[in-house]
């Protein structure tokens, strides 16, 4: 590995009620169930035996916040809040399940489904939108971290778009990797861009948890 290259886990964050509901939580703060917490704990506990950490940046909602607390907790690493590192922002569709979005806008849910890049819910974030803003904290807390291990605690569609820009599949490419809550997956930053090393780690768990894109 060379020096200027950074190391990074990325990790999505523990189960929440909303999650097993097929409920959009976006930008909205909902924590973590009970198996969410376990969850976090299983993974913090694996990380601590086979990974040094040097820093922890996490989005600033609870589900994720509380992931990285327990992660910090087993490893020693310090964790800092990364509004950045926040879901996608869903506007209207914000609290709403799946089939709910599908029946009261039909036609919005269609492009969704689509992966129309430059569409966004009213109020909400384009996946366009979205990749621009992760690929300038990323390159922020790489660069920061140059030589070193990082972990990144964020949320579904944020896995989603790392994975993209890792392994050069548009935005609009359909998913045919998992996304599941606290899957270790492991990245390499350069200045010449991301790449993968490892995706979806969940041998710390007993059995799988729930796979939705956007949460």
């Amino acid at each position: 590995m060379t020096l200027d290259a950074t190391r990074l886990l990325a990790i999505r964050h523990g189960e929440t009620a909303w999650n097993v509901d097929t409920r959009i939580q976006g930008h909205l703060d909902v924590g973590l169930n009970a198996h969410g917490r376990w969850q976090a704990q299983r993974v913090a506990a694996s990380l601590a035996q086979r990974d040094a950490l040097h820093h922890i940046y996490s989005s600033d909602l609870s589900r994720a916040h509380d992931t990285a607390q327990a992660i910090a907790l087993a490893t020693g690493a310090p964790v800092t809040l990364t509004p950045g590192l926040r879901e996608r922002h869903f506007g209207l569709f914000q609290g709403k399940t799946f089939a709910e979005i599908e029946a009261t806008w039909p036609h919005e849910a269609k492009r969704w489904k689509q992966r129309d890049p430059e569409w966004l819910p009213e109020g909400g974030e384009s996946l366009v939108m979205v990749q621009a803003r992760l690929q300038l904290v990323l390159d922020e807390l790489a660069q920061r971290h140059a030589g070193e291990q990082i972990a990144l605690v964020a949320h579904g569609g944020v896995m989603d778009v790392l994975y993209r820009m890792a392994t050069g599949q548009s935005l609009q490419a359909p998913r045919t990797w998992a996304l599941t809550n606290t899957a270790v997956n492991r990245l390499l930053w350069t200045p010449q861009g991301l790449s993968l090393v490892g995706w979806a780690d969940v041998s710390h768990l007993d059995d799988i948890g729930r796979d939705e894109t956007t949460v």
